[in-house]
């Protein structure tokens, strides 16, 4: 572990990306969880609040793996969906709780172009490349450092040509229960080279702590959503108005998510992006989700510009801590919006060297 280290501050001494002094970690709360593909061990490491909320994160992926929190009677439940055991993260995770890069949603044909220049992406969701790619950071084995009992820090270094991207691309991303029993994710992210940038958390929530999503009510603070076509990529910007994307006010997730719509149908659900009422680079409130039951309530606050709304359509008969199906879990993928390389009237995503990304999501979890 100690060598790896070493390495990786070695590879980012001479990038000249990030400060080189070594520093000196606070107590391990972790334990061996497996081993990835490469070799490498896996380790899940315990973050806790005052407030008895405790979430458990892996260095594979980044992957929250689980995150306890009470409900209204003061009962603490698991709402992250997730494995019991390491392998199936390996082989049949649908991104279930994981960092996404380099670049979160899909890019169309896997091709954009920076700079004049063209680069060409795998289509790991063909003909898209979607996530970064077939080993995107949701498949990467991060460097941590656990500040605290409740701070964890991890880096990784994405090589220039990684997944196809431009760029070595030095990511940094601190995950923080904090005693609001928020779990805040803060990415920051230099490169040497121009290219695209977009990461985001994939965590799938289920507010109930098992069964279907479908009577969460979720209310999204954004008045126009992106459209797609047949292959899931944006053709515009639409008001949500009239339309089932509309949860301008607090709706149920079921209440239309089996209308005869073709974007329903095109996303087997929800699948799309909305384009959030907050100013960009702002950290603003983008959606609120209530499940009475529970009395649960998450709120999601961002800097970013949209928020991918998926409501688990291709999540199948899936042995995960429990048994899962279709619509068990719902993601709020706080990004840019899909395919931005290709439209120029979208919000860039375009990264140069001497700027650093920043991107800060928080879960809010709160009851009533």
């Amino acid at each position: 572990m100690i060598n790896r280290i070493l390495r990786f501050t070695g590879a980012v001494c001479a990038l000249g990306l990030a400060g080189c002094a070594m520093t000196h970690s606070a107590p391990e709360e972790k334990q061996a969880f497996g081993t990835a593909p490469d070799g490498q061990p896996v380790y899940l490491y315990t973050l806790k609040n005052s407030k008895g909320s405790e979430a458990r994160i892996m260095n594979y992926g980044g992957i929250v793996q689980s995150l306890k929190v009470p409900d209204k009677n003061g009962n603490f439940g698991d709402v992250a969906l997730g494995f019991a055991t390491f392998e199936p993260y390996k082989t049949n995770s649908p991104y279930f709780g994981a960092l996404i890069g380099r670049y979160g949603n899909r890019i169309a044909d896997g091709k954009f172009t920076v700079d004049g220049k063209t680069y060409t992406l795998a289509q790991n969701n063909a003909p898209n490349n979607l996530h970064g790619g077939p080993n995107g950071f949701d498949k990467v084995v991060w460097n941590v450092d656990q500040k605290n009992g409740s701070t964890l820090e991890l880096t990784y270094l994405s090589k220039d040509g990684d997944q196809g991207f431009p760029g070595n691309l030095q990511v940094t991303a601190v995950y923080t229960l904090t005693d609001k029993n928020e779990l805040r994710v803060e990415f920051t992210a230099k490169t040497d080279k121009p290219t695209v940038c977009n990461l985001t958390q994939h965590s799938y929530w289920n507010l109930a702590g098992g069964g279907d999503v479908l009577n969460h009510e979720v209310q999204i603070f954004a008045d126009n959503y992106t459209p797609v076509n047949s292959n899931l990529i944006p053709t515009g910007i639409q008001t949500v108005k009239g339309t089932p994307f509309d949860f301008t006010s607090p709706t149920p997730i079921g209440a239309h998510i089996n209308e005869a719509n073709d974007q329903l149908k095109y996303g087997g659900g929800y699948d799309h992006n909305f384009v959030l009422n907050k100013k960009a680079g702002k950290l603003g409130l983008a959606a609120r989700v209530t499940e009475k039951t529970s009395g649960r309530v998450l709120e999601i606050t961002t800097t970013e510009p949209g928020l991918q709304f998926y409501t688990g359509n291709f999540i199948g008969e899936t042995m995960g801590k429990m048994q899962y199906h279709n619509r068990s879990g719902f993601a709020m993928e706080a990004q840019h919006y899909p395919d931005s390389p290709n439209h120029p009237d979208f919000p860039s995503t375009e990264l140069k060297p001497g700027q650093t990304y920043h991107n800060t999501i928080i879960y809010r979890f709160t009851t009533q």
